[in-house]
């Protein structure tokens, strides 16, 4: 059964009248009112992932002291509405001013929340960028199904949704910003200090099933080997945010176990840097500015982190640049994917 809004798309007449970053989300202040007595914001932000089998219990208390620990929040949704804001500015700097709307899938405001307002407004031809790199299943297909989850409880036949599919992952705009974000956290190093350093890529760990059945880690080693390219220095890449004791395995080395492994080496210094995510969230705050730094130290190492690319403006340009192409040309040929064309999984 084909799942759609409107399938009569006609590439010569039609125009994007608005923007929808697609997020993951993070929790921010607010009860969801979901359980009383209310087990705290970061506890229902979890469990609604995870899921809320006794099995999962235990998975769901550890990602959830993460939070705690950090506030009991997440930066991601600001970071996120910084990226839009950013993004808007620099359209408008293109002569294009279309307006821009955050999504989420996992917390406020929702993906169907946010298609609703923009159906309201009277929004139409919308042009949607799913905030990933690297595609998987998780990364990519389940943000597309919960689009067309939030367009069917709208009801609006009149409604379209395309999404931006060039690949950016290699794009220089997305390299370049990942090599200066790495030289600012460097700032004071000499050039050999940071030739002796291990450099490592980071991104979220996936089921290696998963792994095999999606270009994901192969997009990753790509952006990292392109990045140390520019940098002019050797690399290596781990994953971080695996769960313990995971009932299938899952992508490695992780980053702990490679620092280890550092060690044995006589490294004495990590550069880190998490080219997997795009902004700095609990899954960066956490699971490498004190796990894996604390892992590092206690090894004897320094630990250097890198920022994400985040709204640093090379990104930000590289992401208009692809829209404003996107908004001229409106051809099937750029491989943008109307929701006509999908199908429920």
């Amino acid at each position: 059964m084909q799942k759609h809004t409107n399938p009569e798309w006609d590439s010569g007449t039609s125009t994007y009248d608005s923007i929808l970053l697609v997020g993951f989300g993070g929790p921010t202040p607010g009860c969801c009112r979901q359980s009383d007595p209310c087990p705290g914001e970061a506890h229902c932000f979890v469990e609604g992932i995870v899921g809320n089998a006794p099995s999962n219990a235990a998975r769901v208390k550890e990602v959830t002291s993460h939070y705690v620990k950090l506030g009991g929040f997440s930066p991601f949704n600001e970071l996120t509405f910084k990226q839009a804001d950013a993004l808007g500015e620099a359209l408008r700097k293109r002569g294009v001013d279309a307006p821009i709307y955050v999504g989420m899938r996992n917390w406020t405001p929702y993906l169907h929340e946010t298609i609703a307002r923009m159906s309201e407004q009277g929004h139409r031809n919308i042009l949607a960028i799913i905030m990933s790199a690297y595609r998987s299943k998780a990364s990519w297909e389940r943000y597309q199904n919960d689009v067309i989850a939030g367009v069917e409880t709208v009801g609006d036949p009149t409604l379209s949704i395309r999404y931006l599919e060039d690949l950016w992952h290699l794009h220089p705009g997305f390299v370049n910003a990942i090599a200066n974000r790495i030289r600012i956290a460097c700032n004071g190093i000499s050039e050999s200090r940071f030739a002796k350093a291990a450099l490592i890529f980071t991104a979220h760990a996936i089921p290696q099933v998963a792994a095999k059945t999606a270009p994901y880690s192969e997009q990753f080693c790509q952006t990292a080997s392109a990045v140390a390219e520019v940098l002019g220095t050797d690399f290596d890449v781990a994953y971080q945010s695996a769960p313990d004791n995971p009932t299938v395995p899952w992508t490695g080395p992780d980053i702990n176990d490679l620092i280890l492994e550092k060690r044995e080496t006589g490294v004495q210094e990590v550069i880190v840097s998490p080219i997997g995510f795009l902004c700095d969230h609990v899954e960066v705050l956490y699971d490498l500015d004190l796990e894996a730094k604390a892992t590092a130290e206690a090894c004897g190492i320094k630990f250097i982190r890198a920022g994400t690319v985040g709204d640093y403006p090379e990104f930000i340009d590289m992401l208009a640049n692809l829209v404003c192409e996107e908004f001229q040309t409106l051809t099937p040929s750029l491989l943008c994917r109307s929701i006509a064309g999908q199908k429920e999984h």
